[in-house]
């Protein structure tokens, strides 16, 4: 619960974060620990993936097998980062990506969807999700960690190769084409949501439905409530932007996906400006303005896209997004008044199970 001595005004204009933050006992991802009964555990199992660690929460009870399902799930997400990697030469994106500028490219059924997601997200988004934006960050130095400021015509040239409008999906024959030379696709902005989608449909099918997935702790999607908690859903965490040992809030997630990014680890300094590793693909530079972004959307994939999307899109049109999509979540923390402090702003699902860490 919300102390009495705050209000939920004062919590999202920033106004208590600095006395709520310390103390608090975790109760996010980071509690990875047993818990319940001897017969009913809160069992933990991770695998390294996708270049972070994947990992199941749930229930194990020693009268059924849904272990075995949690193991499947699992390598399921290899299977899919096989298929979706830009870094190994034998996986779909990558002959994709080699052929779809000269003929149209089959697509296994399933990556065809989320193509499908990425270019229905791209246009509800206004352009600022789009996963052809990989020779932007080749541009800056971002695909290789090597931050950099291109000259102009770098920019423009990287921008002739951008946009998911230059991407053809033909829905029956489940083909991609690209209409420019030189473009590629790169699911990096929602391949974790969609493993653990994936996950989670295969969970599904053998009856397992009281769990909490994440991919890099990132990404996460819930099903049903957390055993022996006595509470309904799921209490995530959500971390301080500018100290990550910290906690800036939590919420309650149950049924669905939440997703954060920001441009906390992959950045670097010019002249004392800041540029970090998020670009907007409209105009070819770094966004600006925000810390982290938050989102809540029924699929993993969706949030992992949408939590992009907003920190492109910024305060304003965020408001505008989810303010007629009553499923879909955000918050967005921005910079104080005073240096080092956060100002946190809620939209849409958000609201309604968003409250301050507080202390025990």
């Amino acid at each position: 619960m919300i102390p009495k001595r705050h209000t939920r005004r004062s919590f999202l204009q920033g106004e208590a974060v600095a006395r709520e933050l310390s103390g608090r006992a975790q109760r996010s991802l980071d509690s990875v620990a047993l818990a319940g009964d001897r017969s009913s555990l809160l069992v933990s199992v991770c695998r390294r993936a996708m270049a972070c660690e994947f990992e199941a929460q749930l229930a194990a009870n020693r009268h059924d097998n849904s272990m075995e399902y949690v193991f499947q799930a699992l390598d399921l997400v290899e299977q899919l980062e096989t298929q979706m990697t830009v870094y190994r030469d034998d996986s779909e994106v990558i002959q994709i990506n080699g052929r779809a500028a000269n003929e149209p490219v089959r697509v296994e059924s399933r990556l065809f969807e989320l193509l499908q997601l990425a270019k229905k997200m791209h246009a509800k988004t206004n352009g600022a999700l789009d996963i052809t934006s990989s020779p932007l960050s080749e541009a800056w130095g971002f695909s290789r960690r090597e931050g950099r400021i291109p000259a102009e015509a770098q920019i423009e040239n990287a921008r002739q190769l951008v946009g998911m409008q230059h991407v053809v999906l033909d829905d029956d024959q489940k083909t991609v084409a690209f209409q420019r030379p030189g473009m590629s696709i790169n699911l990096n902005s929602m391949g974790k949501g969609y493993a653990l989608d994936r996950m989670a449909e295969l969970l599904g099918r053998h009856d397992i439905d009281d769990y909490l997935l994440h991919g890099g702790k990132s990404s996460i999607l819930a099903r049903g409530d957390q055993p022996s908690s006595g509470d309904a859903g799921w209490w995530i965490g959500v971390r301080h932007p500018l100290r990550p040992a910290e906690q800036l809030a939590e919420l309650n997630l149950r049924d669905e996906a939440l997703s954060t990014s920001g441009a906390g680890t992959q950045f670097f300094f010019r002249r004392g400006k800041r540029y970090g590793h998020i670009l907007d693909p409209r105009s070819g530079y770094p966004a600006e303005g925000l810390y982290s972004v938050t989102a809540i959307a029924p699929s993993a994939a969706e949030a992992e896209g949408l939590s992009t999307a907003f920190y492109v899109m910024g305060v304003d049109q965020t408001g505008e997004y989810c303010a007629t999509r009553p499923k879909i979540g955000a918050l967005l923390v921005a910079p104080g008044e005073r240096e080092g402090d956060v100002r946190l702003v809620a939209f849409g699902a958000m609201n309604d199970r968003l409250q301050p860490a507080t202390t025990d």
